[in-house]
């Protein structure tokens, strides 16, 4: 007899368990291979290119990847980008276990794994919209993030202790299995298709225009365009920052990996703490100010500090409350989406939506490194231009440069947060634009 599958949060629930797992052992890998590559290379710009090379094709392909989800099994997407994510992983320790591991096989590898996340939030983020009611919109984001955090705070920290005992490879071999754990927990629940409504026929037609639907969806509501113009200014200048996080503490501290891990690792124990209060509260009732008051505080309070910190103390305390923040952004902004976008559309609306807000991304990666390594970083060695201004407050040599910036981005992106509440269709997309449950009420009638 055919075993019934799982339904409904039961589902969701186990689903997001083997997320945790696969997210564990990617994220230890990640730390794993960072480090191998700042000790080859001991250059920033190598280390931006990885994350370029990864974001890069998630972010430009994510229309078309959008549009196919909505017409493929939503259930055999998110198997498949796995899937992608395990033979990355597999070709890397072969590469390792046999010498041949270059830096550049990294990009190739980032490139893969990228072109294939593309497809992963669209598909993952439409199936929670039909497995759960809606009030859980948000409880369902948090215990993702949740997920995603807890595994942050022991993954950094691991691969640190574990990288001078099993090395690399054996970090690797981990991942496969936890890999394998999540493709497991997927075979086990059922997911949903969703109805087609008006806006899912108007969107039909050749892949060209399903994958355009979504630019023409989200520019003809100026309150969602609004919204990820939001996001597409603060992903820039926070990308600018964040693939320069691990390099500022790597030079500050003479390339202590230790140093490394724990502070992500307490970086990632802030996200655990707001995935615990928002799987329970829920996040606030008006979700935009989740979104906007978390923007104004991720950089009010922690880019600038990182920039002024010198120490693990200052650095940890940063990005404690970078991911407390930056958990109550994500799932408010979840929230608001998945109420407002119809089921069947939402893989192409999605994925613009990725598009919007990340396309920045890949840009602020490839100005990092160069921007540090070429300007900011001279600038602030001793006896510089830069020191002579800013060497009181940061301090000089290996890494200062870097403070620089993180400083520069806290001011300039605490002026956009702040200054978006000032234009009314951000300010009241909730009211503005009705949820797709009630619009097809209203249509109906």
């Amino acid at each position: 007899m055919r075993r019934a599958l799982l339904t409904g949060l039961p589902a969701f629930t186990v689903v997001a368990v083997g997320q945790f797992f696969s997210i564990l052992g990617t994220s230890m890998t990640g730390v794993a291979l960072l480090i191998w590559a700042w000790q080859l290379t001991g250059s920033a710009t190598a280390l931006a290119l990885i994350g370029f090379f990864g974001f890069g094709p998630m972010v430009l392909f994510s229309p078309f990847a959008g549009a196919l989800v909505d017409r493929w099994n939503r259930k055999l997407v998110m198997m498949l980008s796995d899937m992608a994510a395990g033979a990355a992983t597999i070709g890397l320790l072969t590469l390792f276990l046999l010498g041949h591991l270059q830096i550049w096989h990294l990009f190739v590898a980032a490139f893969f794994t990228g072109l294939f996340a593309a497809f992963q939030f669209p598909a993952f983020s439409a199936a929670i919209t039909l497995m759960i009611p809606k009030e859980h919109y948000s409880r369902a984001s948090a215990m993702i993030g949740l997920a995603q955090s807890v595994a942050g705070v022991f993954a950094p920290v691991a691969a640190g202790a574990l990288i001078g005992v099993i090395g690399v490879g054996g970090i690797m071999a981990i991942d496969l299995v936890t890999l394998s754990l999540a493709l497991g927990a997927l075979l086990l629940v059922r997911v949903p298709q969703p109805e087609v409504s008006s806006a899912g026929a108007e969107a039909r037609g050749s892949l060209r225009k399903e994958a355009a639907y979504g630019f023409r969806y989200i520019l003809a509501r100026p309150s969602l365009l609004g919204l990820q113009l939001v996001f597409f200014a603060g992903n820039f200048l926070s990308s600018l920052t964040g693939t320069l996080a691990a390099p500022l503490i790597l030079a500050r501290t003479g390339n202590n990996a230790l140093a490394l891990g724990t502070v992500q690792s307490v970086g990632a124990a802030g996200a655990v703490l707001a995935g615990l209060i928002l799987s329970a509260w829920k996040g606030p009732r008006r979700k935009i100010h989740g979104v906007l008051l978390g923007w104004a505080g991720l950089f009010l309070i922690s880019e600038m500090l990182m920039g002024f910190s010198r120490g693990p103390g200052g650095w940890s305390v940063a990005v404690f409350a970078g991911a407390l923040v930056g958990t109550l952004i994500n799932v408010s902004n979840q929230a608001i989406w998945q109420r407002k976008v119809p089921p069947d559309v939402q893989g192409r609306v999605f994925s613009v939506r990725l598009l919007i807000a990340q396309v920045s991304g890949p840009t602020a990666m490839l100005l990092a490194g160069p921007l540090a390594d070429r300007v900011l970083e001279p600038g602030m060695r001793a006896g510089g231009a830069l020191a002579k201004v800013f060497g009181g407050l940061l301090g000089t040599g290996p890494g200062a440069g870097i403070s620089l910036l993180f400083v520069i981005v806290g001011v300039l992106g605490t002026c956009v947060a702040l200054g978006a509440y000032l234009i009314r269709p951000i300010r009241d997309v909730e009211t503005i634009i009705p949820d797709f449950d009630e619009a097809a009420k209203a249509e109906a009638a």
